[in-house]
């Protein structure tokens, strides 16, 4: 109940007002050369779901959790081939080292903030451990990543994400469109000096489909589509620590190892850097792959890897835009974070031939 009325709240606050800012799309920045899935989303790959908690109490909460799911089932006993990558590892991302010791994934993929990554480990552990099947159980590698929301928004000691807020988030997944922006373990992130927040975007190559989420709340001088848009926006942006991190997940349904998927993750950094990522030294740069294809007959071959690079790299940098469009401003413990101006980053864009 707690969690619902919370929920609640944020849309009477006006976080519905996210979906009235534009995607990237509608603007018409494109991102690269390969076309994008139906939704342009992390969910065009069969399967997989994503839910959200939101958290806005009072004027110091705002915080919450995203979860993503590789499947609807059990992942304990129907594990996923996945990885992680690390780019800058200043950053606390819970169950790394099984997964890429084993190369399995087998629980949900939880992304919150920096503090709560153990009580929100403690309740994915609650959560799978009761799931039918899993009664004898006796080891659980919980997957969780964060970012640091506690710069400017969110009142990050009080550790405010656990049981009731993994468990919404978890239960409430779900395929289709995601709701992007100032939402989960977006609410209180800042980049660029802008309201970060969660974005997606996927691309198909070829017969496969490579989908991307990102929680973005890392510093640099941003660029869209090789325009300095953060130079020209500078006297109007907020704060820019250069630190606080971003952590991508990538799904697939190609056919590919844990040692390829790590391959993939790798190259999520490639499309950061398209966006003017600086790679602070406090920045936690990490990225999640996993494939939904699991037992394959046969693999995909490393020659045959390239072209999901490709749609990895541009659907990181894509994804990586739409968390800064769809984001609403954010007020909280004191400090103002603004949404990136639409109206002046078009006026920037059109002013470079980016857009007509």
């Amino acid at each position: 109940m707690r969690v619902a009325l919370v929920c609640s709240l944020c849309a009477m606050l006006g976080l519905a007002a996210g979906q009235t800012r534009p995607r990237a799309r509608d603007l018409g920045i494109v991102a690269g050369i390969l076309p994008t899935g139906p939704l342009n989303a992390i969910t065009d790959v069969a399967g997989v779901l994503v839910g959200h908690t939101t958290l806005i109490r009072g004027d110091t909460i705002r915080t919450g959790v995203t979860a993503v799911l590789p499947h609807a089932g059990n992942l304990f006993r129907e594990k996923v081939p996945g990885a992680v990558f690390v780019g800058n590892g200043f950053g606390k991302l819970a169950g790394s080292t099984q997964v890429n010791e084993l190369g399995e994934i087998e629980t949900p993929i939880l992304l919150t903030s920096t503090l709560d990554v153990p009580r929100a480990a403690d309740a994915l552990i609650d959560y799978m451990l009761a799931l039918p099947g899993n009664e004898a159980v006796r080891s659980i590698n919980p997957l969780v990543a964060e970012t640091n929301d506690g710069y400017l928004l969110n009142d990050i000691r009080g550790r405010h994400v656990g049981h009731d807020e993994v468990f919404a988030a978890i239960q409430n997944a779900k395929g289709g469109p995601v709701e992007e922006g100032a939402v989960g373990a977006g609410t209180g992130t800042v980049a660029f000096g802008w309201k970060g927040g969660i974005g997606t975007s996927s691309r198909t190559a070829g017969e496969y489909t490579v989908g991307v989420l990102v929680q973005t709340n890392f510093g640099g001088d941003l660029t869209i589509a090789g325009i300095p848009v953060g130079r020209e926006l500078r006297k109007r942006a907020g704060p820019n620590s250069g630190n606080g991190s971003i952590v991508v997940v990538v799904a697939t349904d190609a056919p590919v190892d844990a040692r390829n998927l790590r391959r993939i993750a790798a190259r999520t950094m490639f499309g950061l850097a398209r966006t003017g990522a600086d790679g602070s030294n406090g920045s936690g740069d990490y990225a999640i792959a996993f494939s939904t294809a699991r037992n394959p007959a046969k693999l995909i071959t490393n020659d045959g890897m390239s072209r999901l690079f490709v749609a990895t790299i541009e659907a990181t940098e894509e994804a990586i835009y739409n968390s800064l469009l769809k984001a609403v401003t954010m007020t909280g413990s004191g400090h103002t974070v603004e949404a990136l101006p639409v109206e002046e980053t078009k006026e920037i864009l059109r002013a470079h031939g980016v857009l007509r």
